[in-house]
């Protein structure tokens, strides 16, 4: 029997009408490498921030090295023996490398001062035991993403670490570095330390991972051995099945002969896009499909403005878009319901009125003033369209349902009278009565000749309401599917056999 390390049982956390966590558990063995897998939402990062005492648990147990905790602090979680290497590293560039290794627990002479000497000395010792050599009284700034990464993990073991858990350790790496991690993981392995992995690249849990959990909606899925899954399993576990009603009404392609609105060229971005190709037709659905971090946001943030492409070309109606920030789009006639609509979407202690028409201020005012009798009309006119359920305009929209939240930002867009919006995961968090209005104003904006960019983690989704699917995978296009090759089945193999094949999977 594998000696256990971590054991979560029956975890709960709650947040003001979001329960987050719905009773889940995670095993860790010592010495293994076991990876944390879902889709955004899942429920990944907030098991970390409760169980590292970012969060404070609302109900369950954390057994870690054979004792219950229950960590207040993420300082509290490193005396345990939890030290968490983030995506964004939390490493301070203008000092030094060991200055960094030593960050917040330098140690100190007889005299009370930092005894720099010995700082020197430990992080040159700690490092060559990881494989690196590199001059450790230099700034941190001079080298590499990778070797910053190879640092955050040196702090991490020095400080007696029995779990180190990576969030997307890969993300800013490119293969020959992700080797030389891998070699660090293997090499913490067989120290007999735990490390939870957190990636949205399947080639790479399956290289490097001993186990895996898997998470959907807050929820625990189950544990699995990685020699018992391979890719299209696992991203079926990760995606699920579906719990709307609804089916796809849509019969054949419609829009062969219909104008393109967007053309996009040869797009690229760092390691986020790499030389990808769209077009999206008049009044045309069209899904972007893949696993977090395959591009599909990136892609939808370089067309609205909110990023620039670093190479590509990007055509409006024919004509060059000359798009350098989301005005520019909106001027055109764009519209982008972001991922994260609390963050992002909403400005929450403001009115459902004040969120619904902040775009269309600037055509609203006259003279410095706004005209309030049009802008209640319009408001009045969407509340009723799209049955938004508010007791007044004046409601605050931090007060509504996510589904409600959701139909205010689309009528955001749709009293712009917009040619194309674009729609981050749309229903995501919402109850299915709305997620089930959602679908259906989807399609109404589609008839009326509105194009839709539709990107969703929810396979069924994309199935039911889209016309024409983009398979995407580290930044590139993988395959197309339209018409009845709109299927579940078939996107989940496109998704998983990406890798293996570029071009149209199916014609």
């Amino acid at each position: 029997m594998a000696d256990i390390l971590l054991e979560i049982k029956d975890l709960e956390k709650t947040f003001p009408g979001v329960r987050a966590l719905k009773g889940v558990k995670l095993t860790v063995n010592k010495g293994e490498v076991h990876a944390l897998m879902g889709e955004n939402g899942a429920g990944k990062s907030t098991l970390i921030k409760v169980l590292t005492g970012i969060y404070q648990k609302n109900g369950g147990t954390i057994r870690f090295d054979g004792e219950e905790i229950d960590c207040r602090t993420p300082m509290e979680a490193n005396d345990k023996g939890i030290s968490t290497i983030y995506q964004e590293l939390n490493l301070v560039l203008f000092q030094t490398v060991y200055e960094n290794l030593f960050l917040g627990r330098e140690p100190r002479d007889k005299f009370g001062r930092v005894d720099r000497k010995t700082m020197t000395a430990e992080a040159d010792r700690i490092l060559k035991d990881l494989g690196i050599d590199v001059d450790v009284t230099a700034p941190l700034s001079r080298y590499p993403t990778a070797i910053q990464q190879m640092v955050a993990i040196a702090r991490a073991v020095s400080i007696n670490a029995k779990l180190v858990i990576m969030d997307e350790p890969t993300s800013s790496l490119d293969s020959q570095e992700v080797q030389v991690l891998f070699r660090i993981i293997r090499q913490l392995k067989s120290q007999g330390i735990s490390v939870i992995f957190i990636s949205h690249k399947l080639d790479e849990i399956f290289e490097i991972c001993d186990r895996l959990t898997v998470f959907k909606d807050g929820e625990y899925v189950g544990d699995y051995d990685i020699a018992d899954l391979n890719q299209f399993k696992l991203i079926s576990l990760m995606v699920g099945k579906d719990t709307v009603t609804l089916e796809r009404k849509k019969e054949g392609y419609d829009f062969a002969d219909a104008a393109p609105i967007v053309n996009m060229k040869n797009i690229r971005q760092g390691m986020r896009l790499n030389g990808l190709d769209l077009e999206i037709r008049q009044g045309e659905v069209v899904g972007l499909a893949g696993l977090l971090g395959s591009g599909r946001t990136e892609l939808a943030q370089v067309l609205f403005g909110t990023s620039m492409p670093d190479a590509g070309e990007i055509f409006w109606w024919g004509e060059p878009a000359n798009i350098h920030s989301p005005s520019d789009a909106i001027k055109k006639g764009m519209g982008f319901c972001t991922e994260d609509r609390k963050v992002e979407g909403i400005v929450p202690h403001l009115s459902v009125k004040e969120n619904m028409t902040i775009a269309l201020l600037p055509k609203l005012n006259r003279f410095g003033f706004v005209k309030f009798k049009e802008q209640d009309e319009i408001v009045r006119h969407y509340i009723d369209r799209l049955k938004i359920k508010t007791p007044t305009p004046e409601q605050q929209i931090c007060n509504l349902s996510g589904g409600n939240q959701q139909k205010v930002l689309l009528a955001r867009w749709m009293c712009m009278n917009p040619k194309l919006i674009i729609l981050d995961e749309p229903t995501r968090g919402i109850d299915v009565g709305a997620k089930a209005e959602i679908e259906e104003l989807i399609q109404e904006l589609s008839k009326s000749g509105i194009s839709i960019l539709m990107i969703s983690s929810e396979i069924a989704e994309l199935e039911r309401n889209c016309d024409r699917i983009i398979v995407m995978r580290e930044g590139k296009v993988k395959g197309e599917l339209v018409d009845k090759d709109i299927h579940q089945d078939k996107i989940m193999e496109a998704i998983a056999k990406g890798s293996e094949s570029e071009g149209k999977v199916h014609e």
